[in-house]
């Protein structure tokens, strides 16, 4: 288990800037018709592109290729604060940061950084992380995609699923088998730009939630992808999308925070303003019991992911710590939801008062990026592996 020494909670002048900087955002941009959004399953494009501007989608890349520079602390806080308020936003905003700006950053080549990062982190177009596939969710190794070498590209088909920015990403990184006999060893992680000829965008998906993204079926025929286009050297592809996946947990339990700290908010508020039994509902202690189990739950949620993230910028081990906290995030998030209308009674039933949506926009912090079981087997492993 890790030790942290230095336990100073406060955050620095720069972390608080950008917090208030993401909450203003959320505020002033997101919330007006987020529910409209949510309704017509329409894309917030414009929204992303002015988080782009603003260096929410490159925060922690280098400076010279094009991003913020910012740490993972500063990573975690603001996506809390656009999550509270639209999770179809964040869930770009945790894609583009965490899956391909990292990855790319990490193990890209210099050219590669040169030609795809920097449009990327500068957030002139955004991209996606194409693992999942019809018969490879959890059972990541199952890859059916295929990218046979033929000398200097490689030509790859298949079918990718629940792809996020599927159709409004342009940069997408494709795990691909290239040697079946290898199995997992035998995967790459290619780089694909959506105007390739042979690269199809299946249909939308009509979700639960997070209903404003854009999730896809992405499909290849025989498209051709240069061998420049490959990360890392030839079957590297499975440790890179594990290892990026290590990261993106960070992201996505953040979400899961902010989702939980939004719906807590909007009870809290509730709470203040309606009157049963002749008094308003807080002075009630079933009503108090449940604030404060609200309340705590999402603290201890914020101390996984700040752990975390403060792991991962000090350059120790963060696998375990980003489980946990992607683990116990995204359980927060969907029990604190669910109280939250429930507190809010018939009203939370009802789509304006935004509770019901933060319900539904939980669920999937319980899946995508790893299942609530998948994360346990990975702390397990790690608890064990001595």
């Amino acid at each position: 288990m890790h030790q942290i020494l230095n336990m100073n909670f406060e955050l620095s002048e720069e972390h608080l800037m950008i917090q208030q900087a993401a909450r203003d955002f959320a505020r002033t941009e997101l919330l007006p018709g987020v529910i409209e959004r949510d309704n017509e399953q329409r894309f917030p494009a414009e929204q992303i592109k002015k988080l782009g501007e603003l260096g929410f989608l490159g925060m922690m890349v280098d400076p010279k290729w094009g991003g913020s520079g910012m740490d993972s602390v500063s990573y975690v806080l603001a996506m809390e604060e656009i999550s509270k308020v639209d999770a179809s936003a964040s869930v770009v905003m945790s894609v583009n940061n965490s899956l391909v700006c990292w990855g790319l950053e990490t193990y890209g080549s210099e050219e590669q950084k040169e030609k795809f990062l920097k449009p990327l982190a500068s957030g002139q177009i955004h991209g996606g992380f194409c693992l999942s596939e019809p018969e490879a969710g959890s059972d990541a190794t199952s890859q059916r995609t295929t990218a046979v070498d033929m000398g200097d590209h490689y030509l790859v088909n298949g079918t990718k699923n629940w792809i996020t920015n599927g159709k409004s990403g342009s940069t997408f990184l494709v795990m691909a088998q290239t040697d079946v006999e290898k199995g997992h060893r035998g995967i790459n992680c290619l780089i694909v730009t959506s105007d390739m000829e042979g690269f199809t965008v299946g249909k939308k998906e009509d979700k639960l939630g997070i209903r404003g993204s854009d999730t896809h079926s992405l499909m290849f025929q025989d498209m051709k992808v240069p061998k420049a286009n490959r990360i890392g050297e030839d079957g590297f592809g499975f440790k890179f999308a594990m290892k990026v996946l290590s990261g993106g947990r960070i992201g996505i339990a953040s979400q899961a925070l902010g989702i939980a700290s939004g719906a807590y908010e909007l009870a809290l508020q509730y709470s203040k303003e309606r009157k049963a039994f002749g008094t308003e509902i807080m002075n009630h202690q079933a009503i108090q019991f449940k604030l404060a189990d609200m309340a705590t739950r999402i603290e201890a949620a914020r101390l996984f992911c700040l752990k975390a993230a403060w792991l991962k910028d000090n350059d120790e081990e963060y696998l375990e710590a980003a489980s946990m906290a992607k683990l116990f995030a995204s359980e927060t998030a969907m029990w604190v939801t669910v109280e939250a209308v429930q507190i809010h009674g018939g009203y939370g039933y009802v789509k304006e008062y935004h509770v019901e949506r933060l319900m539904r926009d939980a669920k999937i912090t319980q899946i995508y990026e790893g299942t609530s079981e998948i994360q346990r087997v990975v702390i397990a492993r790690s608890l064990l592996k001595d």
